[in-house]
């Protein structure tokens, strides 16, 4: 599988991106095609020696800053990082896109270069950290405004993910809400139940915020805005638990010792909870594969996300989720109009 990254986008620049593609390539034989200024990534390039690694460089002279607005830099920037791969993956040459640029941009280019599956809304999948294994959230970033039947869909397409990246056979759904009840929520969230619970899926009904973490189910379904408020959240909790500990342990000198005792474990939850070991979050619902990095991703996120991109494509997700989605769409236009949604 070839996969290409937006080699220019990012926090950090294009050193780390390089340097994780290089990990990729070296360690996991994957093939990349960096997207991006062609001397400076060939100077990176030349810093490690890569031989007969299968990496690559497809120039793109322009760069998608992170503050530009999506609409913008589709209609001014033709030659960017982020259109050039999506065009390579339009056209066949590659099977998948990374990138730790713009978001929006990523998100706008996507719809507009691949198209969406089906119609669907597309949205943006993380996985998260639970006392058990890893869980799915869903939508993340991509859309703040839903309809019950785009939770509907995004509860649909965080199961087949969940089924290719969690090798779950009947992954259990949830939806993110203010109480177990099936009358709790919004309005939006109390059609969406309706929506759900008549579905295909293996729906187990409403999830409480403090009830994620628990591992108790694999997909939750909440709308863009809440996602990301919740995804940010966690991660800040996450860094800011760390930082107090380290604090914490140079207190005293039993302290000290304690975490002498304790540093192995310490090191699992650090990685535990570390988004860097997740590489990044796919765009589900877009006619290819693609996924979208933290922009402040270092080379080893970089690294997974790329691996991440090669395991889905392999996995040949998108096929997947339009078998899934032609399967349910017939059932859901029934009760959209039943239920006036």
């Amino acid at each position: 599988m070839k996969v290409a990254v937006d080699a220019m986008g990012g926090d950090h620049g294009p050193e780390v991106v390089v340097e994780g593609a290089v990990n990729a390539a070296r360690e996991h034989g994957i093939e990349v095609i960096l997207v991006g200024q062609e001397a400076i990534l060939q100077a990176l390039l030349d810093r490690y020696h890569v031989g007969s690694l299968p990496v690559s460089i497809k120039h793109a002279s322009q760069v998608v800053g992170m503050d530009e607005s999506p609409a913008d830099s589709l209609r001014r920037k033709k030659d960017s990082t982020i259109k050039v791969a999506f065009e390579l993956l339009a056209s066949g040459q590659v099977h998948a896109v990374v990138s730790a640029g713009n978001s929006g941009a990523t998100l706008a280019t996507a719809m507009v270069t691949l198209g969406r599956i089906n119609s669907v809304r597309p949205a943006i999948a993380t996985l998260i950290p639970t006392l058990k294994q890893p869980a799915i959230m869903i939508d993340v970033g991509a859309n703040v405004d839903c309809k019950p039947v785009h939770l509907l869909q995004f509860g649909l397409m965080g199961a087949v993910f969940a089924q290719v990246r969690l090798q779950k056979k009947s992954p259990r759904v949830g939806l993110l809400s203010i109480g177990e009840e099936d009358s709790k929520g919004n309005q939006q969230v109390k059609k969406a139940y309706d929506l759900l619970a008549s579905s295909c899926l293996n729906f187990v009904g409403n999830v409480e915020g403090r009830e994620v973490f628990k591992g108790d189910v694999d997909v939750i379904v909440c709308d863009g805005f809440v996602g990301n408020i919740c995804l940010k959240l966690s991660e800040g909790l996450a860094e800011s638990m760390i930082e107090m500990m380290k604090k914490e342990m140079n207190v005293s000198l039993a302290a000290k010792t304690g975490y002498l005792l304790a540093r192995t474990a310490l090191h699992r939850f650090k990685k535990r909870v570390d988004y860097a070991e997740y590489g990044g979050a796919p765009l589900l619902g877009v006619s290819g594969v693609v996924i979208i990095c933290h922009g402040r991703s270092g080379a080893k996120a970089m690294k997974n996300a790329i691996c991440a991109a090669n395991d889905m494509a392999q996995a040949d997700i998108i096929s997947r989720l339009k078998a899934a989605l032609e399967e349910v769409q017939e059932d859901a236009g029934r009760q959209l109009c039943v239920q006036g949604l």
